[in-house]
């Protein structure tokens, strides 16, 4: 996924530069334009409560929608910058993620925990399209490919279900022993970097369908409140921390007697968690005003 990301980026970085290069030509601001648009999508994670344990795994019956809305300004043929605020929720959950039987995720489905995580996320991208437009809207070629990155800052505020089916805020509790060992717990705004691409289609001269994919690369390994080892219970401050810190395994004996030891392996701290973005959008093309010559 790290190859990925270097390559995507790396990749719009080179289109943009050449696109610069192209767009040294006058490009008349009377065939700039603005949009606004509304997405519908699917919304998924990758982290520590995953089928497998890889930065790759996702389950993907556990999609949740997430909703946009969004502002776009065309400044060159293949150039456009866009800002989107949107809203949805990512979620995880060992006993239907990880499978009892097998030898690499029965610890995990022992483990048993659960997450529901509603992300807030306002970001910023550049959009290259890979088929250009020199023309005005009203000539914008019917189906145009694009890639785009950029940067967004996200609220999110990881939440577990307790034995009462109530969710609880887990950032405050220190799950790991945070509170305790003076580390501090990790923060509820973050930063991350959202890359990929797309498709547009002209649906008449004010309307274009859209479909999109696009990752997150965050810098925390917290959005299922899951990263380090088991803390000892002199750590875990309340009864809620030691609940959903190390106490809601479905098994003490055996194999899994020591599975929830202090210093015992809890999450993979050497990986931060991903969320990735997928689905449709309509946009509405603002008509740029026509003003009419002056004469004297």
């Amino acid at each position: 996924m790290k190859k990925l990301l270097t390559l995507t980026l790396t990749l719009v970085l080179a289109l943009v530069l050449v696109a610069n290069q192209a767009s040294a030509q006058q490009f008349s601001k009377r065939k700039q334009y603005n949009s606004v648009g509304v997405s519908l999508n699917a919304m998924n994670y990758f982290g520590d409560i995953v089928p497998k344990p890889s930065i790759t795994s996702l389950r993907f019956a556990a999609t949740r929608p997430n909703l946009g809305l969004s502002f776009t300004r065309r400044f060159a043929p293949r150039i456009s910058a866009r800002g989107t605020l949107a809203y949805g929720r990512i979620t995880g959950d060992d006993a239907k993620a990880a499978d009892d039987t097998d030898p690499d995720a029965k610890y995990r489905f022992n483990r048993n925990m659960n997450f529901r995580n509603d992300i807030v996320e306002l970001s910023g991208v550049g959009i290259f399209d890979l088929i250009e437009n020199r023309n005005n809207y009203l000539k914008r070629p019917d189906f145009v490919p694009y890639v785009f990155a950029g940067v967004s800052l996200f609220h999110h505020n990881p939440k577990a279900q307790d034995a009462n089916g109530n969710f609880v805020a887990l950032q405050p509790l220190g799950t790991e022993g945070q509170r305790a060992n003076g580390e501090g717990t990790y923060g509820l705004w973050q930063v991350s970097i959202p890359f990929g691409g797309g498709v547009r289609y002209k649906l008449n001269k004010s309307f274009d369908l859209g479909f999109e994919i696009g990752w997150r690369k965050t810098f925390t390994d917290y959005l299922d409140d899951v990263s380090g080892n088991f803390a000892p219970d002199e750590q875990l401050l309340t009864d809620q921390a030691r609940y959903f810190g190390r106490g809601i395994t479905r098994s003490q004996s055996g194999e899994f007697a020591s599975f929830t030891t202090p210093g015992q392996m809890r999450g993979k701290s050497n990986e931060d968690d991903w969320y990735i973005v997928t689905g449709f959008s309509l946009n509405y093309i603002l008509a740029p005003r026509v003003k009419s010559p002056k004469f004297r």
